[in-house]
């Protein structure tokens, strides 16, 4: 993932943790009320009137409200931090999420790396994106938060909400460790080693079977490969699947391979 310019929070922020913005490689860090304007390298404008604007409808939130979209993102307010801290988080977080990172990248392309394990599993998950979104359009902040807490906590959020929240967390495990069915030649991949180069990943793949189509490029790391390859046929695209998905290749990360 790129590194980003640290972004703080104008002059009227008092002091309050950091915190990463998912999914962006972003660190932000509010501001302390005693420091010169001139030493603030702001990397967030708050004279531009997109800014105001989701400035002013933030502050028009609930405290308790403005806390469960932050916990939405996989960021959790301190339990200490004042309402106007919280709200100017989530300034913060919408408009870096908004501009989604200063490589302009997609917001339908996944990060290098994530914020959070909850963002992870958002990413890569789909069945357990398909059960959050659901509890989105329900508005169940609570249950919306219960979920957050489970990916990044795992067994202490279980103890935590399990006697509430049982049928939910069960859920929530069924989705993490439920495979899509494959019904398309094609398979998005990352992590196979970038040392391999395109011709040598795309030997491997062919031992699995015939390859009609590949495209791939390093990461933004340097390290691995990512890309899209399509297979002749559904059944070989489901064995490379099973083949490696999953697969340790020694490089931080295990291999994903998504029928897409």
């Amino acid at each position: 993932m790129p590194s980003y310019t640290s972004l703080l929070l104008p002059l009227f922020a008092s002091s309050a943790s950091a915190f990463m913005a998912p999914g962006t490689g972003i660190t932000i860090q509010p501001t302390i009320a005693s420091r010169p304007p001139s030493s603030l390298p702001m990397a967030i404008d708050y004279n531009d009137p997109a800014v105001m604007e989701e400035f002013n409808t933030i502050q028009t939130m609930e405290y308790d409200d403005v806390v469960a979209e932050l916990a939405q993102s996989g960021v959790r307010a301190p339990a200490d931090m004042g309402d106007m801290d919280v709200k100017l988080m989530l300034v913060e977080l919408r408009t870096v999420m908004k501009s989604g990172g200063s490589d302009g990248s997609s917001a339908e392309t996944p990060p290098s790396s994530y914020g959070s394990t909850f963002e992870e599993y958002l990413w890569t998950k789909p069945f357990f994106k398909e059960l959050y979104d659901k509890l989105k359009d329900e508005g169940d902040h609570n249950k919306m938060n219960v979920a957050a807490e489970f990916c990044n906590e795992g067994e202490d959020a279980k103890s935590r909400y399990y006697g509430a929240y049982g049928q939910l967390i069960d859920d929530i495990e069924a989705a993490l460790v439920a495979k899509p069915e494959v019904t398309t030649p094609k398979v998005r991949f990352s992590g196979f080693p970038a040392n391999m180069g395109e011709m040598g990943l795309k030997m491997t793949l062919e031992a699995v079977g015939e390859i009609e189509d590949m495209a791939c490029s390093e990461s933004d790391d340097g390290i691995t490969l990512v890309g899209e390859v399509t297979f002749g046929s559904v059944e070989a695209a489901k064995a490379a699947i099973e083949q490696y998905d999953g697969m340790d290749m020694g490089m931080g990360d295990a291999l994903r391979m998504d029928s897409i």
